[in-house]
């Protein structure tokens, strides 16, 4: 029994194999004579070593879960698909030739998506140099801006994508600069570096947002990557700087770490409000344009609060009702944004969280203005047309001048410019 068919003999190999795949449209690959029929499935854990014996090398499954796999068909209309369609996984894929590139770049969205609140994130390694994350479609609300969720592939993968990556990019340049001159990475890219001297991290790795699509795959936890040799193995959230890639060869690999857990709670809501806040056009259906006619410029000194709008003069009275991270989001850049500096900015938190129904923790709050104090890019709080925010946590009270305004800075910026103008 050769290698590859003695590991895919393995019961704890083919448990797992079969137990990610339930409802994923499913293309085995035969190794260099390529990929088997189309659409296909497991049904059973036997299934796999019987392909195994019949020359299959790896196993890969649709980011998208259908009704009936085997009903997908080539040309199938997106209202097809979307009828076929009872939900999505999101998916990042790391795309990188170094490794310890990659596992910072994991390291950091992991981070952001704590700051997001999402615990319900899993860890592979790609089999190759990549790392790959998933957030289970459990994990997300029912709706996202009145459209159903399940209906939002390859829109919404591509949304949160690309706003994660705005999000981190700054912070990503920074860590990897730590272990690397620019020198040193000029030399490994072989590309020569801007005149400004600039590094873009994305011009050595990837996250990639366009090849997104429907009944696009990925290389399924624990299978083999041929070209490597290596397993594509999961790895423990809180140890992905120790992984190694003698963690992924065939002999060492053991299943001890689960991917694709059990959700417990809809702890990705936060994070598609906000991509979606963030970059709306995605979805041409969505009311939430977030354009801005000019460059905002920071005020030079903080805005006293007699400028501020309504609905945040009604949250630092304290909330009476839970939305009170949506709040926290909502507060710090409205405050960063309109001059305030991250110690008053936490001053002003932690006195406004002891006004609330429920105190959250401090430790939460620090959190949380460590992750904003590390962006460099100021971000706008939510339009007030989200109705996801001031609208639903009940702070919605708008005034004359708010039917004028778009966001809650833009308030600001014009009560001061008539201000300036009387």
């Amino acid at each position: 029994m050769n290698k590859i068919l003695e590991y895919y003999s393995r019961g704890d190999i083919q448990k797992e194999l079969l137990r990610v795949a339930k409802d994923r449209e499913v293309a085995v690959k035969f190794g260099e004579a390529g990929f088997g029929r189309r659409p296909d499935i497991l049904q059973y854990e036997q299934d796999i070593f019987e392909l195994a014996k019949q020359g299959a090398t790896s196993f890969h499954a649709s980011e998208e879960r259908w009704r009936d796999p085997l009903r997908l068909e080539p040309g199938m209309s997106k209202r097809q698909l979307d009828e076929l369609r009872i939900g999505w996984d999101f998916f990042i894929d790391i795309d990188c030739k170094f490794l310890e590139y990659s596992k910072i770049t994991a390291m950091i969205l992991l981070e952001a998506l704590r700051f997001h609140d999402v615990k319900n994130f899993n860890v592979k390694f790609s089999g190759g140099t990549g790392i790959h994350i998933l957030i289970p479609f459990e994990s997300f609300p029912d709706r996202v801006n009145d459209l159903d969720t399940k209906l939002l592939f390859p829109d919404g993968t591509r949304v949160i994508a690309n706003y994660l990556k705005n999000l981190i990019k700054d912070r990503l340049s920074e860590k990897i600069l730590e272990i690397s001159t620019l020198e040193e990475i000029s030399q490994r890219v072989k590309k020569p570096l801007s005149k400004e001297g600039k590094f873009d991290p994305f011009s050595v790795l990837e996250i990639d947002t366009q090849l997104i699509s429907s009944r696009h795959m990925f290389r399924l936890p624990y299978s083999i990557n041929e070209k490597t040799s290596l397993v594509s193995v999961p790895i423990d959230p809180n140890k992905i700087m120790d992984f190694n890639l003698s963690d992924a060869k065939i002999e060492n690999v053991k299943v001890d770490v689960k991917f694709f857990n059990e959700v417990k709670e809809k702890d990705g809501s936060r994070l598609i409000m906000q991509a979606f806040d963030y970059d709306s056009k995605s979805i041409k259906q969505s009311e939430y344009i977030v354009k801005q006619e000019k460059k905002y410029e920071l005020p030079k000194q903080a805005i006293s609060e007699k400028y501020f709008p309504p609905c945040v003069l009604e949250i630092l009275k304290g909330l009476k009702e839970d939305g009170r991270k949506r709040a926290i989001f909502i507060l710090a850049n409205f405050l960063r944004n309109t001059g305030y500096n991250m110690e008053q900015i936490k001053d002003i938190l932690l006195d406004w969280n002891k006004k609330n129904y429920e105190p959250l923790r401090e430790g939460y709050i620090i959190s949380q203005l460590n992750w904003f104090k590390n962006q460099k890019q100021s971000i706008l709080p939510p339009n007030c047309s989200n109705e996801d925010y001031y609208k639903s946590i009940g702070v919605c009270k708008p005034d004359n001048l708010c039917k004028m305004i778009k966001n809650p800075v833009n308030y600001t910026s014009r009560k001061t410019k008539f201000k300036n103008e009387k």
